[in-house]
């Protein structure tokens, strides 16, 4: 059977006195028989190949399961594939928005779609973070540096009524991953 490339993309890692070495996260995943194991930058992104046509959410729980256990705190993973990843990047979903010192672009990876009454585009409270689009599995968002700072998580731009989790990336950092991801 052939392999399927996924990109895990790891929310809780690198952040919050939570420190993880990328040689103890290629580890991990390759304890799960996971093939080709590479990781880029620090903010737990993990390049990996296994069985096409894996279950998807099993090989999700699977990988949740063994992290949480190793590490001793929760780590959500969204699960990509190369594909999925580019479809992303050529969509090229902020090509109306004007970047400035003050804005950030950023994707948000989504263990579950955004809740059908959240109305797009959706402003944050602070006026810092804007849902500007999103798909089942990503969310747009475009964040406002207020006084020249960041003041929210892009991942938490959707409010109390979203029961899944998030994870993001700046859209070029995303379209670096993508790139490092197809150089196999």
């Amino acid at each position: 059977m052939a392999d399927q490339t996924f990109i895990a993309f790891l929310r809780a890692v690198n952040v919050g006195g939570r420190t993880v070495k990328m040689e103890r996260l290629r580890e991990l995943f390759a304890e799960l028989d996971l093939r080709d194991v590479r990781t880029y930058i620090q903010s737990g992104n993990v390049f990996f190949s296994t069985d096409a046509g894996v279950d998807r959410a099993a090989l999700t729980r699977r990988i949740e399961e063994h992290l949480a256990a190793a590490l001793g705190y929760q780590v959500p993973a969204m699960l990509r594939t190369v594909a999925e990843l580019a479809a992303v990047v050529d969509a090229d979903p902020f090509r109306d928005i004007e970047v400035t010192p003050d804005v950030r672009l950023c994707v948000v990876f989504l263990s579950e779609p955004l809740p059908a009454d959240l109305a797009l585009p959706h402003l944050t409270p602070k006026g810092d973070l804007e849902v500007i689009g999103a798909t089942a599995t990503e969310a747009f968002v475009v964040a406002h540096l207020i006084g020249g700072r960041p003041t929210g998580n892009a991942a938490t731009a959707f409010g109390k009524a979203y029961r899944g989790h998030g994870t993001a990336r700046f859209f070029h950092t995303t379209e670096k991953i993508l790139a490092a991801a197809q150089k196999g």
